[in-house]
């Protein structure tokens, strides 16, 4: 059956919004219907080889939707039911899945390698990060397939599959900020605007949403944060300034630069803890002296996917968001059909915005 897709055909190429062929469910897959799917600076970073995959491919990795059908095997959802994809899946047999630690599975990626459709013209394509969201219906394993709780729109539950879990994770479960504690969030798209929502919820006593634009401000302040500093040779001192000298309990980094980077650990108080989520390029390289992590005591982690467990997190989530405390609509700057992805490419990598949503 021919559905529409956003395809890229080469790294650096633009997307190709065309039909392709996708195969009926086999054993242990799930078809799904696309609600929706948010545009995330990953697929960007996908398209433009900073992240590598296989291609040609289907990007897209934030979706949600219904299910169609299913394969042999499959009992955990079933034809009608609302799902939330999962583009990590742990494999549970790898030496991280072992440790509990399954945001590091070693085999989470591995199905992007396979073949998910094909062209018109026969071209085998594949699943950019597994779930290949960037379409109006899609096949994937079993294990990319989460149900999506009650009280959660179908549409605005694309956001739970990657912004939401690991802004949400960042906080809680990477810098596991406590009750009180000061919070800096450098970047203020979807991830940053997740993050902040997610250090009230934790009660943080003053949140800090650091951006490049001042066009930002009512988002980052909508979301949650006590005050908006201008991204500038300065931050780390206002930062300071703001927090009686000391500097922030918590810094999260959202954008993936090295001069962010540097400076949320600069912005972090003394035994304070900086943690990573923004994925840069190999150039971007940070450096500190050794004297520096000494005198400091600060601890700077990397956090991949926020730490998060999709299938314990995800029923976590629904609740606060039945609750009234996440406000996923409030992530979503522009709602748009598929031809408008290459658009919002431009537009976050002009530093606008906070997530753009394609509405199926």
């Amino acid at each position: 059956m021919a559905v529409r897709a956003a395809v890229l055909p080469a790294i650096g190429a633009p997307l190709e919004i065309t039909g392709i062929e996708l195969p009926d469910p086999g054993p242990g897959q799930v078809r799904v219907r696309l609600a929706a799917a948010g545009v995330c600076h990953s697929d960007l970073s996908l398209s433009n080889g900073t992240m590598r995959v296989p291609v040609p491919a289907v990007l897209g990795h934030e979706g949600a939707g219904t299910v169609v059908s299913v394969g042999e095997g499959v009992a955990h959802v079933a034809p009608g039911d609302p799902v939330v994809l999962n583009w990590a899946p742990a494999c549970g047999a790898c030496h991280a899945c072992a440790l509990g630690e399954v945001w590091l599975c070693a085999n989470a990626l591995s199905g992007a390698a396979g073949v998910h459709a094909r062209t018109s013209d026969g071209t085998e394509l594949h699943p950019g990060l597994n779930v290949a969201a960037f379409a109006e219906e899609t096949v994937v394993a079993a294990s990319c397939v989460l149900p999506l709780p009650d009280g959660v729109p179908l549409t605005d539950a694309a956001l739970l599959g990657c912004a939401v879990l690991t802004g949400y994770g960042a906080v809680h479960h990477s810098a596991r900020v406590r009750g009180g504690e000061t919070v800096a969030v450098f970047g203020a798209g979807g991830v940053g605007l997740a993050t902040l929502q997610a250090a009230r919820i934790a009660g943080a006593s003053r949140i800090i949403a650091v951006d490049v634009s001042p066009e930002k401000e009512e988002l980052a302040r909508a979301a949650g944060a006590t005050d908006y500093v201008l991204a500038s040779d300065a931050t780390a001192r206002e930062i300071r300034a703001l927090t009686g000298k000391q500097g922030v309990d918590v810094a999260v980094e959202c954008v993936g630069r090295a001069v962010s980077i540097r400076a949320a650990w600069d912005s972090t108080r003394r035994g304070g803890r900086t943690t990573v989520v923004g994925i840069g390029g190999k150039d971007q390289e940070v450096t500190f002296n050794a004297l520096e992590i000494f005198h400091w005591g600060r601890t700077l982690s990397g956090c991949v996917y926020g730490n998060t467990d999709p299938a314990r997190d995800v029923p976590v989530l629904a609740e606060h968001v039945r609750e009234g405390r996440l406000d996923l609509s409030a992530l979503v700057t522009e709602r748009i059909a598929l031809e408008g992805i290459p658009a919002a490419f431009e537009n976050m990598l002009a530093g606008k915005g906070g997530r753009a949503l394609v509405v199926f």
